[in-house]
């Protein structure tokens, strides 16, 4: 029942953020009234999946309520993130009274969904392994997932910014946020031919293993090879060429910069001290617990770290260097890929005590 529930959630982001974006580029009110309806439909749908699957889990495991909360591998970790992301962006939506944050955001939230397809990854209840089954799983993981979305918002207005505020293609701020937005586009479409070739192959947890961008980037011919690189670095161009035609649209919407500065240090001064709690002390306290020592060095728990200082340093330039603007948007952009990593890249290429994380 819970997956019927995850699958009209999933329909609905995914055409929210059509919609969403349409609204952005046409500025229709009943476009943006009818993506909202979307997303609230989505969110609903997948608050009942999640408490379904918490149910089933329950009654399968037969350990107590707390212990049964489904954050026990990536599939269910992604999903809480995007519930997270979500109530954290509707939140933003009716206090600021504006759609277009909706065109930045549901890209990363139906983009996370379709991860899921992507990887290949195991989309049933197992059973929890012997590390992971402590009360502080539940302090621990959904702190963390709350203060990733936080980041996500971060990241979204914080690239919302770059966007309004620069003009000059030989800015340093223009081209992080051009060559950032070009990149993370290549990927996803390597990935999506990744997808179309070797579907039928794939297998839970083959993806990344076996197929990621071997129709690209490593693929087994040297002229595929070149070629994508070509491609990518062209694709680049364009963005970085035609980019500032984003700032116009935008510009449309009456949205002014200083609101998008304070959204991002809201976000991220709200996600920050949750993360530093759960993330870091909590996940500290229940290492010792499971593995007999608060820090290993483990690959996730120095990624942890590095994502920790990125964001400490935002703070700390925000309030005692007095960091507005282009240079403390762009940190929080650069900080969010590092939560990407934390999350997706350590469990997925790197091996470690976190490695649970990648079924």
């Amino acid at each position: 029942m819970s997956s019927r529930f995850f699958g009209f959630s999933e329909m609905a982001y995914i055409l929210a953020m059509v919609v969403y974006i349409t609204h952005f580029a046409f500025r229709k009110k009943a476009v943006g009234v009818t993506a909202t309806g979307l997303a609230v439909f989505g969110f609903v749908s997948q608050t009942l999946a999640i408490l379904l699957r918490w149910r089933e889990f329950y009654m399968l495991s037969g350990m107590g309520v707390l212990r049964s909360i489904p954050l026990t591998n990536l599939f269910e970790s992604i999903i809480f993130f995007v519930w997270c992301l979500m109530l954290g962006y509707l939140i933003m939506e009716f206090r600021y009274k504006n759609r277009s944050f909706g065109a930045f955001v549901t890209p990363v939230a139906a983009l996370a969904l379709l991860f899921i397809n992507l990887s290949g990854m195991s989309t049933q209840i197992e059973p929890l392994v012997p590390a992971l089954q402590s009360n502080w799983l539940l302090a621990h993981v959904t702190l963390s997932f709350i203060s990733y979305s936080a980041f996500a918002l971060s990241f979204s207005t914080g690239l919302m910014y770059l966007v309004m505020t620069t003009d000059n293609r030989r800015e340093g701020a223009y081209i992080f946020w051009t060559v950032a937005l070009g990149i993370f586009a290549a990927v996803l479409i390597a990935m999506g031919l990744d997808y179309a070739r070797f579907h039928a192959a794939m297998n839970s947890n083959s993806f990344v293993k076996d197929y990621l961008f071997k129709s690209t980037y490593k693929s087994g011919s040297s002229a595929v090879q070149v070629i994508s690189y070509l491609s990518t670095a062209v694709f680049v161009f364009l963005v970085w060429r035609y980019g500032h035609a984003l700032k116009k649209i935008i510009g449309g919407f009456n949205l002014q910069s200083s609101v998008l500065d304070e959204i991002t240090y809201k976000s991220v001064a709200v996600g920050f001290p949750i993360f530093t709690l759960g993330g870091l002390i909590f996940g500290a306290i229940w290492a010792n617990q499971a593995w007999g020592v608060y820090w290993s060095w483990d690959p996730k728990e120095t990624w942890s770290l590095i994502t920790w200082f990125i964001y400490a340093f935002y703070l700390h330039a925000r309030f005692l260097r007095g960091w507005k603007g282009r240079k403390i948007a762009m940190v929080a952009v650069l900080g969010f890929v590092a939560v990407i990593f934390t999350y997706l890249g350590v469990n997925l290429l790197l091996s470690g005590l976190h490695s649970y994380g990648s079924r």
